[in-house]
C-alpha cells in the first residue's frame, strides 16, 4: 500500500520540519511588519497596511455575496423533493408526476443517458459511524433519532456507535441505543475502540478507524461490494437533516467517480444556539455563514467534521490517519496524495445540525470553545503534509496543483492567525512610533473609513444570521430575541480570542516541536431549562 500516512514525531526532520515552522515562521513575519516598516520608511509602512485592508475588504465583499448565494441554495435545496428526484435518477428519465425540477436536474438526467450512474440509488447502502467518547445520553440518542426520521429508507442503512473503551459507561450507553434502535436500521452494531494501541493519538480518527475495519470485515461476510457502501462519520451531536442521505444518494449516483471523491455536507451549530452564552453564539453564527459560502467555492472544499465517502476509498487507503487530531480535514490531503491528485469535494447544501460550545458553567464554556478553536487550528500542521509529500517525496501530480493547494492553505492558516489583528491594531502602530508624522496620524481615520464601508456586509451578515436561527424555544421569553442579537458586539471580540489567539497558540506549537497528540474533546453539556427565562 502507499505510505500516506503522516510521519511520527521521531522522523519529523529536514524539509518536513521546514514546513512545520513556515506558518509560525510567516504569521510572526506578519504581525511584526507594520513596526519593522515604520522603523525603515513610514509611507511605505502605511502602504503596506492599506494594501492588507483593501485585499481584506475585497474579500469580505466577495464572502457576503456568496453568503447570499450560498443560503439561497440551502433554502432552494431543503423545498426539493429528493425522493422523487432519486426515482428519476434510477430510471434514467423524468417522471409524468407533476413536481418542480430544477434545471441541472433535467442536464443529469440527459447526461444519464451517455455516462450511466457507477452505482444506482436502488443499490446503495449507507454507513453512519457515530464517534462516542464522554458524551451523554442526551447528546448521543437525538442524532440517532434524527438518523430514524430521516426522509429515506433506513433499512438501507447500518449504523455503528464507535465508542471508545477507555470512557466509563460508553459501552453500556453504546450497546443500550443499539438495542433500542437496531429495528430501524439494515444493521447496528457497537464498536469499542481498545485502549493504547501503538503508534495512535488519542483521537477521533484511531476510534474510527477501528470501527471502519470492523465494518468492513461485516461487509465481506456479507459480500457486500464497498464501492454501494457510502459511509457518513459524525460525532455525537450531530444530526442529519431530513433529506441529508437521499441529497447524498442523488450526489453519489450522479458521481462519474464516486470512490474519488468526498461528500461535505453543511455544520450547522443550531442545535443549542440559543442557549449558549452570546460569544458562543457570535462564534457559531459566523462558522454558519462561513460553511454557506463554500458551497460556492467547492475548488476550496475540505473535509471538515461529518462527511462522506465511498468505503472501497476508506479500506483503500486504510481508512483515517491514526496520527492527527484533525482527521477531518486531514483526510482530504491523505485521499489527495493517495489518489495521485485525482479526488475532490463535493459540497452538499444540505444540513448537518450540530451543537455550539456549551459546558457547565460560563468560565467552562469559553475555555471549551478555546480549546476547540485551537484544534480547529491545528490543521496548520497538514502544511508540512502538503508540502513534503508534494515537493519533496516522489508523486505524480502536477507541481502546479500542488502549489496552488499549498499556497492556498499556508495564506489561509496565515490569515487566520494575523487577519483580525492585523485589521484592529495595525493601523495605529505608526502613529505610536511616528507621533508627529502626517501620514502616520491619517492612516487610522483612513482604515477607519474603509472599515465604515464595510459595515454595509454586516447587513447581509446579520440578516442571514437571524434566517439561520431555530424557532425560539418556549422555555425563552421574547426577549431572549433582543439578547441574541446583541451577541454581535462580540463579533469585534471573539476573531481576535478564539481565532488570532488560538492559531497562534497551534502554529507556535508546530514551529517548537510541541505537537498536540490529544484529542481534547469539547465538553458537551446539556441546557435543562427550569421555567421561562
Amino acid at each position: 500500500m502507499k505510505t500516506i500516512e503522516i510521519p511520527y514525531e521521531k522522523d519529523r526532520h529536514g524539509w518536513y520540519r521546514f514546513f512545520e515552522i513556515l506558518p509560525g515562521s510567516l504569521t510572526y513575519l506578519l504581525l511584526l511588519a507594520p513596526a519593522i516598516l515604520s522603523l525603515i520608511n513610514v509611507t511605505f509602512a502605511a502602504l503596506f497596511i492599506l494594501l492588507y485592508i483593501l485585499i481584506y475588504f475585497a474579500r469580505a465583499v466577495a464572502f457576503d455575496i456568496r453568503i447570499l448565494a450560498g443560503y439561497r441554495l440551502m433554502r432552494a435545496y431543503a423545498k426539493l423533493d429528493w425522493q422523487e428526484l432519486l426515482v428519476e435518477v434510477q430510471a434514467g428519465v423524468e417522471s409524468d408526476k407533476n413536481i418542480d425540477r430544477p434545471q441541472w436536474h433535467l442536464d443529469n438526467l440527459k447526461r444519464l443517458t451517455t455516462q450511466p450512474s457507477i452505482v444506482k440509488p436502488k443499490d446503495q447502502i449507507h454507513a453512519v459511524i457515530i464517534a462516542l467518547y464522554k458524551e451523554s445520553r442526551e447528546i448521543l440518542e437525538p442524532t440517532i433519532q434524527a438518523i430514524v426520521d430521516a426522509k429515506f429508507d433506513t433499512k438501507k442503512i447500518i449504523l455503528v456507535i464507535a465508542y471508545e473503551a477507555r470512557a466509563e459507561g460508553a459501552k453500556e450507553l453504546a450497546e443500550d441505543l443499539i438495542g433500542k434502535y437496531k429495528d430501524h436500521f439494515y444493521f447496528a452494531t457497537s464498536v469499542g475502540h481498545p485502549n493504547d494501541i501503538p503508534g495512535e493519538v488519542l483521537g477521533k480518527g484511531p476510534n474510527i478507524t477501528y470501527a471502519g475495519r470492523m465494518l468492513q470485515k461485516y461487509l465481506q461476510d456479507k459480500q457486500i461490494d464497498p464501492i454501494r457502501v457510502i459511509v457518513t462519520t459524525l460525532d455525537a451531536d450531530n444530526r442529519p437533516d431530513k433529506n441529508y442521505f437521499a441529497g447524498l444518494s442523488y450526489l453519489y449516483a450522479l458521481s462519474p467517480d464516486p470512490v474519488r471523491v468526498s461528500f461535505q455536507p453543511l455544520p450547522m451549530f443550531t442545535n443549542n444556539i440559543w442557549d449558549v452564552p452570546a460569544p458562543m453564539r457570535a462564534i457559531a453564527t459566523g462558522n454558519n455563514v462561513f460553511y454557506l459560502m463554500l458551497t460556492q467555492r467547492p475548488h476550496l472544499q475540505r473535509n471538515f467534521s461529518a462527511h462522506a465517502q465511498s468505503m472501497r476509498a476508506l479500506i483503500d487507503m486504510d481508512f483515517w490517519s491514526v496520527r492527527t487530531i484533525v482527521e477531518d480535514g486531514h483526510q482530504f490531503w491523505r485521499s489527495y496524495f493517495f489518489y495521485d491528485g485525482d479526488y475532490r469535494v463535493y459540497p452538499l447544501a444540505i444540513p448537518v445540525y450540530q451543537d455550539a460550545v456549551l459546558a457547565k458553567g460560563y468560565i467552562r464554556t469559553l475555555k471549551a470553545q478555546f480549546v476547540q478553536l485551537r484544534r480547529w487550528t491545528y490543521g496548520a500542521s497538514d502544511i508540512a503534509y502538503i508540502g513534503y509529500n508534494g515537493f519533496i517525496k516522489k508523486n505524480k501530480i502536477s507541481k502546479w496543483n500542488v502549489a496552488n493547494k499549498f499556497f492556498r492553505t499556508l495564506e489561509s492558516h496565515v490569515t487566520w492567525a494575523t487577519g483580525p489583528l492585523i485589521i484592529l491594531l495595525a493601523g495605529f502602530v505608526p502613529a505610536l512610533l511616528h507621533p508627529r508624522n502626517y501620514v502616520a496620524n491619517e492612516l487610522p481615520l483612513i482604515i477607519s473609513n474603509i472599515e465604515t464601508f464595510g459595515l454595509l456586509g454586516f447587513v447581509i451578515l446579520l440578516y442571514v444570521a437571524v434566517k439561520l436561527l431555530p424557532p425560539r424555544p418556549a422555555h425563552y421569553k421574547p426577549r431572549r430575541s433582543i439578547l441574541v442579537l446583541i451577541q454581535w458586539c462580540f463579533l469585534f471580540i471573539t476573531p481576535l480570542i478564539y481565532g488570532s489567539a488560538a492559531a497562534i497558540y497551534s502554529q507556535t506549537r508546530l514551529m517548537f516541536g510541541k505537537y498536540l497528540t490529544k484529542f481534547d474533546t469539547t465538553e458537551k453539556a446539556v441546557f435543562i431549562p427550569t421555567d421561562k427565562q
